[in-house]
């Protein structure tokens, strides 16, 4: 099997058999701490989960599937179980598992930036965290994980095979031109944002989260973003005149108007599924730089909204990982 790190082949490229564009809604769902702090095992908290309910209420009235995909402290909370039990019994949500390993037992590893991506620790543990994880999610809110996604996006050389053996079928951890590898993660600056199988048996399928492109340099983005790195101004410069802009379908951080040209981007290169992403403490003013205030909280609502319409106008049905899996060509 190869590693998650191994950009993909051409052949192993996925795609659907109707050939109708898709897209998934992921929630990393996880505890609030300060990020701008180094991390800890107990300087977090969790006030925030009663905030899934609206959250919850708002994708079911958009007849959108959210994918909540949850680490170890809200694993355990009770409050989170009784509000995700009922949607997910009833197939208006989904489950995956989101691997924070500072915050996740066993702890045998020293808490520190390289160890923070849970692709650096051995494979024993590796696997043991994420098979306590996904026990625990299975026994707590009653249905079983159905995909995984490494924290901080930190897969590893040992992922791909963990995941085969706790029967894993979905990872989507791979973050297509951004690179961590300054702080010891992994480098996706060559990974493709359209869906693929990482193994020759097609048992375990990747599925990027989509960032794009946009401007007048975009064809020559992968050759000239990842020198900036040390120039933000010139990032902005470039962005500001529309010569560059790297665009995370997210909305934290992205503007509705950039998300929509991330999105014109990406179906018009003929992607066939777009990932997007926020994370959970989003959603309670103050627990994340994105959101501090209520009017901040329903510009978030907004974005969504304002999105949905416009998939719709594009023909991208909203789907999830049962409806991906089901639709995938073999």
């Amino acid at each position: 099997m190869r590693s998650i790190l191994d950009p993909p082949t051409p052949r192993s490229r996925a795609r659907f058999r109707d050939k109708i564009p898709r897209f998934l809604l992921t929630v990393d769902t996880e505890e609030e701490f300060d990020w701008g702090k180094p991390l800890s095992r107990d300087t977090h908290g969790i006030e925030h989960v009663g905030r899934l309910a609206k959250f919850q209420q708002f994708c079911e009235h958009a007849d959108v599937v959210p994918i909540y995909l949850i680490d170890w402290p809200i694993a355990n909370s009770t409050l989170a179980a009784e509000i995700l039990r009922g949607p997910l019994a009833n197939g208006r949500a989904e489950v995956g598992v989101q691997l924070h390993p500072w915050v996740n037992p066993p702890f045998e590893e020293e808490v520190n930036d390289c160890n923070s991506f849970a692709g650096n620790l051995s494979a024993e543990l590796e696997e043991s965290k994420i098979t306590s994880l996904r026990d625990t999610i299975e026994t707590n809110f009653g249905m079983a994980p159905l995909i995984y996604r490494a924290g901080r996006y930190g897969a590893g050389p040992n992922t791909a095979e963990v995941l085969r053996k706790l029967g894993i079928a979905v990872d989507s951890s791979v973050r297509p031109k951004f690179d961590y590898s300054a702080g010891q993660g992994p480098d996706y600056r060559h990974h493709p944002i359209e869906p693929y199988w990482i193994d020759d048996d097609r048992t375990l399928l990747e599925l990027p989260l989509t960032t794009t492109y946009w401007g007048l340099l975009r064809r020559q983005g992968d050759a000239i973003y990842p020198r900036l790195w040390r120039a933000p101004s010139l990032r902005g410069l470039l962005s500001r005149t529309g010569l560059l802009e790297r665009v995370p379908l997210t909305p934290e951080g992205v503007s509705v108007e950039e998300a929509i040209r991330g999105i014109d981007m990406a179906l018009d290169d003929g992607a066939p599924l777009l990932v997007f992403s926020f994370h959970s403490p989003s959603l309670r003013p103050g627990d994340t730089p994105y959101v501090r205030t209520e009017n901040d909280l329903d510009r978030l609502y907004d974005w969504w909204r304002r999105i949905f319409s416009y998939l719709e106008q594009r023909g991208v049905k909203p789907s999830c990982v049962r409806d991906v899996m089901l639709s995938m060509q073999r």
